[in-house]
């Protein structure tokens, strides 16, 4: 049912405000539909008709059912999304006391929205690496959930032409305010985030570093007269790894189907976690091993493999029809759309438009295209990196949304169920 879905959809947006959590958040829904975990560490031993998952960097995760069906002579399916999504994220000593407040200075992560940041009820979340006493260094997940901080507006009397267009400095203007503090008082920050560290199973004294990143603490909902508007944080690209993991739980024995949710799509994949790191080749490359491949079978697989790059795409928003081409204009709950670009900032081509779109037909799904004006630049996603990487045909689809990179973004309710559909026909082939 359409409204499950959502609803565990929005459970899933609601309980992954950072990278970390949402990979978490993954590592739940797979263990409790019987998935087993791996360890990067450790030597593997696979066994077919099993499924299994491996995270890297708490942040990105690979996750796989070990079809029966050889893989060099059938290949993979691969469908790939990312965990990251533009944010504030915080500095390393982030305190600014001034004017008897205390705000925490921030970095912006990707290419945020700025305005949409302002006066909105804000908390932090994120990855904290401390000492205890005994001198062992742990790692924990943190998060303050209640609102914290705030990033108030300058009053328009005091900035008569904020709404022609001002720019926004993000170093001078978008630190949150955390504290009224009182005369000669000293903000503890070391103190505020060790006492976030819950359930660890130990005693932090000494907090090392931090990855901590502001978010919004609205809940997600569905809106509209009809509740035909989905909306909420992060749902680019978190929508699109929740979706293919609802996929993969649901997918038949026979081939090999696997879903990469990468992190730092927003700043380039160059990481360990990122689309250009080796995270996903390395999981291949231990499947094809565990089959006893021989020195071709890597290119063999590719050969006869397939992915979906699945990350948001542009909605026509009615108040802007202008920045869209005429012909090639999605609308919210009208199906998938496939993302086409001439510079390959997107993988798709002819054939694996055409096989997306069969996929589609099989599972009843109605299919949009999008194509920039040509006088425009368009963004980009891990679908050219990672097609370039491992030599798989890919193509770039995506739910359109509008508000693309602002701290709360809009998509139909239908179109997540939607692109659900069409990637299990994918995976079942």
């Amino acid at each position: 049912m359409s409204s499950d879905f959502n609803a565990s959809l929005l459970q899933f947006l609601d309980n992954s405000p950072t990278p970390f959590h949402a990979v978490s958040s993954l590592v739940e829904r797979f263990v409790a539909a019987g998935f087993t975990r791996l360890e990067d560490g450790e030597s593997w031993s696979l066994q077919k008709g099993v499924s299994y998952f491996v995270t890297r960097n708490d942040s990105a995760i690979v996750a796989f059912h070990y079809g029966n069906q050889s893989l060099v002579d059938h290949g993979v399916r691969v469908a790939g999304a990312h965990t990251d999504s533009p944010c504030l994220k915080l500095k390393p000593a982030p305190v600014i006391a001034k004017k008897g407040y205390v705000q925490l200075g921030v970095e912006v992560y990707g290419g945020a929205l700025l305005y949409p940041w302002f006066d909105r009820d804000l908390s932090l979340a994120g990855r904290v690496d401390f000492a205890c006493a005994d001198g062992q260094l742990h790692s924990a997940l943190v998060d303050a959930r209640t609102p914290i901080a705030f990033i108030p507006s300058l009053a328009i009397h005091l900035d008569r032409l904020a709404n022609e267009g001002r720019k926004i400095n993000p170093q001078t203007e978008m630190a949150p305010i955390v504290q009224l503090g009182a005369e000669g008082e000293k903000f503890d920050f070391d103190a505020f985030i060790l006492g976030l560290v819950e359930d660890a199973g130990v005693e932090p004294t000494t907090l090392l570093s931090h990855e901590l990143m502001f978010y919004d603490t609205q809940p997600a909902a569905l809106v509209g007269l009809h509740q035909e508007f989905l909306v909420s944080g992060r749902l680019d690209n978190l929508l699109s790894c929740f979706l293919c993991a609802e996929s993969l739980i649901g997918c038949e024995d026979e081939y090999t189907s696997i879903v990469v949710c990468n992190d730092h799509e927003e700043v380039g994949s160059v990481s360990t976690s990122g689309a250009q790191g080796p995270f996903l080749k390395a999981v291949i490359e231990r499947l094809l091993l565990a089959e006893g491949a021989s020195a071709d079978g890597f290119d063999r697989l590719a050969s006869h493999s397939a992915m979906l790059s699945i990350d948001n795409a542009h909605g026509v928003h009615p108040s802007f029809v202008d920045r869209h081409d005429d012909s090639h204009g999605p609308q919210l709950n009208a199906g998938p759309v496939i993302k086409i670009n001439a510079n390959q900032r997107y993988a798709s081509n002819s054939h694996s438009v055409a096989q997306f779109k069969h996929y589609c037909a099989k599972a009843g799904v109605e299919t949009q295209s999008f194509a920039m004006r040509a006088d425009m630049a368009c963004g980009s996603t891990i679908g050219p990196i990672t097609s370039a990487s491992l030599g798989i045909e890919t193509v770039d689809v995506g739910v359109p949304t509008f508000g693309m990179h602002s701290i709360r973004e809009l998509a139909g309710s239908d179109d997540a169920q939607s692109m659900a559909k069409a990637v299990s026909a994918f995976f079942s082939r």
